[in-house]
Order: C-alpha cells, then sequence, then structure tokens
C-alpha cells in the first residue's frame, strides 16, 4: 500500500470508518518526499543501532520509513480509532511498535531506557500543533535523546530558534538552545498535508550538544530560574527572581549583570541561553 497516495488513504480511512479530528490536530501526510526526507534526516545512511520514538504515527507513512533506518521504532498514538489503520498498514513492521496513549503524559527518560536500551536514542514526528510546546519541553527537559527531528508549524520554528532580546524569544527558545544546536532543514507546504492546514511547516532538527555551553550547570536549577525569568516579562530579571529565590535571586542577578556589562533594570528576554547558565552557577553558589 502506498501511504502517501491520497486515493488509498481515503479508501483507507473509509474503509475502517476514521474520522479527522480538528481537536487533535490530525494533518497525514501525502507526499512521498516528505517522509523519506524527515526519516533520512533523523537516520542518515549509514547509522546503526538507532532507536527512534515517534508521536502521532497518523496512518504510519513516517513510521515507515523510519522503521527502514532505524533498529526499533517506538510510536505513540492518542487516537484509538486508528488501532485498526495502524494495525493494517504496519502489520508488516516487526521492529515498530505501536503504544496508544497520550505523549504528555510520557516519562520519556524511562520509555527509551526501557524500549531502547543499548541503541542510540532519536525522536522523530509530524508533532501536532497544539501539543508542540509541551512535547517539545518535555523532550528537552528529558536530554535522553540525541537528536529530535521534528515538524511543526513554521512560526514556531521561527520562536524556537529566535535570539535573545527579540519578540518571539522565549522560555522554549532558551531551553532549546541551551541543550540544542537548531538548523531549520526544510519547509513543508500545506498541499503536502489532508486535510491541508492553513499554514506552511518547516522541519527543524535539535542536535543536543556534545559540550555543554556552561559546564557543570544544574539542570533543574536552570530550568526555574529561566521560567522565573520569563514569568513576569515586564518585571526585571533582578525582581522576577527574587520573586522565586529571594535574597539570593537578586544578589546572583546583580552579579551576572555586572559580569555581562548588563544595566540592573535588564529583563530576562535579553540573555541568551549561555548568561542564563552563567547566571544559574552564580545562584546555586548562594543556595
Amino acid at each position: 500500500m502506498n501511504l502517501t497516495d491520497i486515493r488509498e488513504i481515503e479508501a483507507l480511512l473509509t474503509r475502517h470508518g476514521f474520522h479527522f479530528s480538528k481537536t487533535l490536530g490530525q494533518n497525514f501526510l501525502i507526499a512521498p518526499w516528505v517522509p523519506e526526507r524527515i526519516a533520512r534526516a533523523a537516520v542518515p545512511d549509514g547509522e546503526t543501532q538507532v532507536g527512534v520514538v515517534e508521536i502521532g504515527p497518523g496512518v504510519g507513512c513516517l513510521t515507515e520509513q523510519l522503521a527502514l533506518r532505524a533498529e526499533k521504532v517506538l510510536s505513540l498514538e492518542l487516537d484509538e480509532t486508528l488501532r485498526p489503520v495502524l494495525a493494517e498498514t504496519l502489520s508488516g513492521r516487526d521492529n515498530v511498535e505501536i503504544v496508544f496513549g497520550d505523549a504528555r503524559k510520557v516519562d520519556f527518560s524511562a520509555i527509551v531506557e526501557e524500549k531502547h536500551k543499548g541503541l542510540r536514542h532519536v525522536f522523530c514526528a509530524n508533532l501536532p500543533y497544539n501539543v508542540t510546546t509541551p512535547i517539545l519541553t518535555a523532550l528537552i527537559e528529558a536530554g535522553g535523546f540525541e537528536k529530535i527531528v521534528v515538524m511543526i508549524q513554521k512560526e514556531a520554528a521561527r520562536r524556537l530558534c529566535a535570539a535573545a532580546g527579540t519578540e518571539d524569544y522565549s522560555v522554549l527558545s532558551a531551553l532549546a538552545q541551551w541543550r540544542a544546536e537548531l538548523q531549520v532543514l526544510f519547509d513543508v507546504p500545506a498541499d503536502c498535508f489532508l486535510p491541508r492546514p492553513k499554514v506552511t511547516s518547516s522541519v527543524i532538527e535539535l542536535r543536543r550538544r556534545a559540550v555543554p555551553l556552561v559546564a557543570d550547570t544544574d539542570e533543574k536549577l536552570f530550568f526555574r530560574v529561566v521560567r522565573a525569568a520569563f514569568a513576569q516579562r515586564r518585571k526585571t530579571l533582578s525582581n522576577a527572581l527574587s520573586s522565586t529565590f529571594g535574597t539570593a535571586g537578586r544578589e546572583a542577578v546583580a552579579e551576572a549583570l555586572d559580569a555581562f556589562g548588563m544595566d540592573a533594570r535588564t529583563r530576562g528576554e535579553a540573555l541568551g541561553a549561555e548568561q542564563f547558565a552563567l547566571l544559574t552557577k552564580a545562584l546555586a553558589k548562594r543556595l
């Protein structure tokens, strides 16, 4: 079966009584070059011993391409009505496991150790637009994937790569840029999907940094610092962190801003990922 042929897909879905859900943000790929190229980015030619975790397989067109390249593929799907569809389309793929459940409740660190122990961990998915932020945040915090290759809304990819001090810069931008090196690989037009979305998508790669931006950064504290800095964007960084960390937060900010040559009235969105890491180290000394 050609899993990107629109007529075959429509016949398949009709046969199983499937109906698209706007709530779940379901848009299935119908352009063969897209899943092939995404899979190649996730698991390049010649790479071995790779375990891939996927979210939202749809009818399985990307899953199928990943299965051709990876040792194992674990695909998480929320929509139970796709169970008979995937049972048909992926029945011959012995290295694919489909798990039904909410990916937002998954412990990614635990699942890769349980399912893909001994393999190199890669995450790859055509992410539903409505879960992009919570899923990427969970993946970045888990930190167990050496590479994340995802298709997301083009605007979301731009925000993820945004520079400090810009309007698009956010908590997720800072967390992602601290954990990984980011690269937008290519855009995917709306006519590559069924049903057709109203926006263009982008495929972006987050490759885990081989060397941390700042050595010996307390990860959990770093996440708290970044979130505190962005929690009230109108507050200065000093006031934002003192709300969370008290006097220690104010003192650490003063020391860090002085080292950065920044004004005391600086707000959190002005700091890049490396500066947040240095600020975290300054704060860690006081807690």
